[in-house]
């Protein structure tokens, strides 16, 4: 099964799923990898601006590189970015590839590994957060999730991704600090796992630096790709 990367969403996290599928794939050889198509279209616009503030729409730009994996052979495509599943339902019937949703993997992940998890952080865009992607899903198993108030939203976490001394701009120190207290936020109102919501949150936020449970959805979605890969069922089935 050839894979395709829809990536850009940022070309950190781009780069971040690829080195996880690396170093989850249970190889001996170079035979033994997976064969991956990856395109990077950084020029894909903002989902968040796009979303809350009339931003220009990334759907043409998300089925110009969708198509293009399409026509390069891949046989699955997946999507390092969680905001950008906001677009999913337009996006899949622009392609008969099969598009795996991270969302509902992670949510899957958590309903079978955490069975008793009552409550549920997520730590994600703004964008994210608006548009209940997490929350939804979440609520689906019986999940109570709990977002940051509007305050730690945008001058933690939106700072930590989007500031000057952001995830974005290829800094790690001041989000660390940013993230980490919105982290330990949602975890003294009762989070017993938290979602890592944005491919660039665990570019900069440990798991050794909180008490609950970190849940990074890229981890999640490289180890499906391992299981659907290693399947020797021919058709896909999402």
């Amino acid at each position: 099964m050839i894979i395709g990367i829809l990536g850009g969403l940022g070309p950190e996290a781009t780069k971040d799923l690829y080195e996880k599928i690396i170093q989850t794939t249970p190889a001996k050889c170079d035979q033994d990898h997976i064969e991956i198509i990856i395109y990077n279209n950084p020029k894909i616009p903002d989902r968040t601006q796009a979303i809350l503030y009339n931003g220009e729409n990334p759907l043409p730009q998300l089925i110009h590189t969708a198509k293009t994996l399409e026509k390069a052979g891949a046989e699955l495509i997946v999507i390092p970015c969680n905001t950008a599943h906001y677009f999913l339902d337009k996006l899949q019937p622009r392609t008969p590839v099969p598009i795996l949703n991270m969302i509902e993997e992670t949510a899957a992940f958590i309903h079978h590994n955490y069975p008793d998890t009552k409550k549920v952080g997520i730590l994600a865009t703004t964008g994210t957060i608006k548009t209940n992607l997490y929350q939804k899903t979440l609520q689906n198993t019986g999940i109570m999730p709990i977002t940051p108030s509007t305050y730690e939203q945008e001058s933690l976490i939106m700072e930590a991704i989007y500031g000057t001394q952001g995830i974005k701009r290829g800094k790690k120190t001041q989000p660390r600090k940013l993230l980490l207290k919105a982290a330990q936020s949602l975890t003294q109102q009762g989070a017993q796992l938290i979602i890592l919501g944005c491919t660039e949150i665990p570019l900069a936020l440990r798991q050794k630096e909180i008490s609950s449970v970190l849940i990074n959805p890229a981890n999640i979605l490289a180890e499906k790709i391992i299981t659907l890969t290693q399947t020797k069922k021919q058709k896909v089935i999402i």
